[in-house]
């Protein structure tokens, strides 16, 4: 049977994004990684260069997809809840990102992908900006850092959920509280 090269890499970061997100960077395995994708070692380096490369794509894949379905839509404090809620809802579908920013903040010196995470984040932040013209720049910055804190925080600390309400999966509620908060900020 041919090789399909875009099959092949698809396996591969399927199985990066599980492998990534169960046991962060330093705990991934690439046999393990390999296994997962039923493809060999050569396969991955020829695809991603390094364990690292397959990381940073990973990371910052996920990351865009979950902004992206993020929108800006309307004006105030609607626009906000409405962002913080699809935001949610995006790490509701995939806990893996926020999973794999918690590894990346642990494990790793600095982050990685940098400039292009930092160009999507800005482009996200301009559209709130238009949506919340009473808000400074800087609010909005920090408007835009506390909403994804926060969304991040609910699929990263289970076990608080777990301590302080007995339960982890009210996502409803707690999606509702998010966009609130952020409704209340504006």
């Amino acid at each position: 049977m041919p090789r399909n090269p875009d099959h092949t890499r698809e396996q591969l970061f399927t199985a990066a994004v599980e492998e990534f997100s169960e046991h962060g960077f330093a705990g991934a395995r690439i046999d393990r990684l390999c296994q997962r994708a039923g493809v060999n070692k050569e396969r991955l380096y020829a695809n991603f260069g390094t364990k690292r490369s397959l990381f940073e794509s990973v990371l910052a894949a996920k990351l865009a997809e979950a902004l992206d379905q993020a929108r800006v839509r309307g004006t105030g404090a609607a626009a906000a809840a409405a962002f913080a809620g699809d935001y949610f809802d995006a790490c509701r579908r995939a806990p893996e990102v926020p999973r794999l920013v918690a590894w990346e903040a642990l494990e790793l010196k600095d982050p990685v992908v940098l400039d292009e995470r930092r160009e999507r984040a800005m482009h996200k932040i301009s559209e709130l900006q238009v949506a919340l013209p009473k808000m400074s720049p800087q609010q909005v910055e920090d408007l835009f850092l506390t909403v994804v804190g926060l969304c991040h925080t609910w699929f990263t600390h289970g076990n608080l959920a777990r301590i302080i309400a007995g339960d982890d999966t009210e996502h409803d509620r707690r999606r509702a509280v998010i966009a609130s908060l952020t409704a209340a900020m504006c």
